[in-house]
């Protein structure tokens, strides 16, 4: 292929930085269009709001921005040991012939991640990590993307006790007196987690062999190949390298300490307590707390629970009694708060802290040590600032009420029609709004109080409508590009987004009738819960 050729090719190659301002400017345009047709609870965005929301954006995305760029000087100094690169080396060697064999087993550990406590963000470190092994192992970095997000995407998609998706719908319905079965909610997503991770499995191993079998059979440009082999050939050539050092005695304990601080970190995000494990934050201590309430406060509270206006005759008071914890758990003593309830200050706490450790126990000396730290930092910028600017796109969006409006139009066109029809066309609705409010949690609030009505008025099951939800929310969120969690790991593992777009297109689709189906089913024989 000519220089000429190749220049061409990487002139095509529209970077994230790009797509996602396309797209911030795009829905500005839209909703100054509604706006100016008088298109009511939609405004018109405003100069200084499209100015703003990449600002907003990195804001609202702070304390994500802050672990990412820990994160990154944390794994300078594991890679300034030498021992992240002499483990990868060392695992190849020993799966020689078998390291297919990764990618069913990495796909299902990161699923359950998905299912149980939503895992997305807290994958972004992963993405790094596995592309190197992958590439290492004979494959290219696309198979490590797709290792990660098809695995963690589709756990998501099938959430079965994911408080962030199910946990949020359940808990945004409890005001509105439907009865919910867990039961049903956990079956159902089983079927929906399993069904697709069988089918991104299958699809990323028949991609894995091929490229195996032959190089050039790698869907990445040209570009992305070369920066491949630029960011990752060290770890495969030393995992080819017959005669390597074996590891040293430091780089052993350092993979140690680097894989006790990661599964530290996956123990610290699953809610524990909301699953009824209380081990973490045993030692703590609570008091009951007495407050004096008047009667205007007695009837907005029971107005904002029944939807109703209370009116009081005469002077009412009454006593408040609320249990508030004193003292935390034996685990909060790093943070100040229990594994379970950790965030992303707290893990940012954790990897400066291990930080700290891995370079002591590395051998580094101080100059060495900020160098690597500031360096590994340095590399994550571009994936901070991606995030951020997928942060402004939700941020426009909330600003303008262009999703709320889409939600209800949508839910009123619903309203009348038979199972068959609600099912996936409510699965076709959550996708759309998936890509303007990508946050499970978020669209859980926002939508399930109008959608999960809807269903109980109609008779269909309103477990089977959370479902749709997560199903949809779960898909939109393996490919969206407002996403910061999919921009931040592609940037990371050097995929361009039109790539993965390429990749998995046609995984998408199938993942997509096969959640419609699911639905459909689930949606004509699972009766309404009494």
């Amino acid at each position: 292929m000519t220089s000429e050729t190749k220049k061409d090719r990487k002139k095509r190659s529209i970077s994230s930085f790009t797509i996602l301002l396309i797209m911030l400017v795009a829905l500005a345009v839209i909703t100054i269009i509604m706006g100016a047709v008088g298109v009511e609870g939609v405004e018109g965005a405003t100069l200084s709001g499209v100015l703003t929301a990449p600002v907003k954006g990195f804001t609202d995305a702070l304390p994500v921005c802050l672990f990412v760029l820990i994160l990154g000087g944390f794994l300078g100094i594991v890679t300034e040991t030498g021992a992240l690169d002499a483990g990868i080396a060392a695992l190849v060697k020993k799966l020689h012939g078998n390291e297919l064999v990764l990618i069913p087993i990495l796909m299902l550990i990161f699923s359950i991640g998905g299912t149980t406590y939503g895992m997305c963000e807290e994958t972004v470190p992963f993405y790094l990590l596995l592309a190197a092994t992958m590439v290492a192992a004979g494959f290219d970095s696309l198979v490590g993307a797709a290792v990660v997000l098809l695995g963690a995407g589709c756990g998501v998609l099938g959430s079965t006790v994911n408080p962030f998706a199910v946990g949020a719908a359940i808990d945004s319905l409890s005001a509105t007196g439907l009865v919910i079965n867990q039961g049903i909610i956990i079956g159902l997503g089983a079927v929906l987690w399993l069904v697709t991770l069988a089918i991104s499995i299958v699809f990323v191993m028949r991609y894995a062999k091929k490229v195996k079998a032959d190089k050039g059979s790698t869907i990445l440009s040209l570009q992305e190949q070369e920066t491949m082999h630029a960011e990752f050939s060290h770890v495969e050539e030393e995992a080819a390298a017959s005669n390597a050092p074996a590891m040293t005695s430091r780089q052993k304990w350092t993979l140690v300490v680097f894989a006790f601080t990661f599964v530290i970190m996956i123990v610290s995000f699953i809610p524990w307590e909301d699953l009824g494990v209380d081990v973490f934050n045993a030692g703590a201590t609570y008091e009951e707390v007495e407050t004096a309430v008047d009667g205007e406060e007695i009837a907005a509270v029971y107005d904002e629970a029944t939807g109703t206006a209370l009116t009081l005759d005469g002077d009412v008071s009454g006593t408040a009694v609320a249990e508030e914890q004193v003292t935390e758990g034996w685990s909060s003593f790093l943070t100040g708060l229990p594994l379970g309830q950790w965030y992303f200050d707290e893990a940012s706490t954790w990897f400066l802290l291990m930080a700290l450790v891995i370079g002591i126990i590395g051998g580094l000396s101080e100059r060495r040590f900020v160098k690597a730290f500031i360096n590994g930092a340095a590399d994550m910028m571009s994936v901070v600032l991606i995030i951020a600017l997928a942060r402004s796109i939700t941020v426009l969006m909330g600003e303008t009420g262009l999703s709320m409006w889409i939600l209800e139009n949508a839910a009123n066109a619903l309203a009348g029609v038979s199972a068959i029809i609600f099912a996936p066309l409510s699965f076709l609705l959550y996708i759309v709004l998936s890509f303007l409010i990508p946050s499970s949690s978020g669209m859980a609030t926002v939508s399930m109080p109008i959608m999960g009505p809807l269903a109980g008025e109609l008779g269909f099951s309103v477990e089977t409508m959370i479902m749709v939800f997560s199903a949809g929310n779960g898909l939109v969120n393996l490919f969206t590009p407002t996403s910061g969690a999919i921009m931040g790991g592609l940037a990371l593992a050097k995929i361009e987004y039109g790539t993965w777009l390429k990749f998995g297109g046609k995984l998408f689709v199938v993942l997509g009738v096969a959640c419609a189906i699911i639905l459909t089913v689930a949606m004509l024989a699972i009766p309404m819960t009494m």
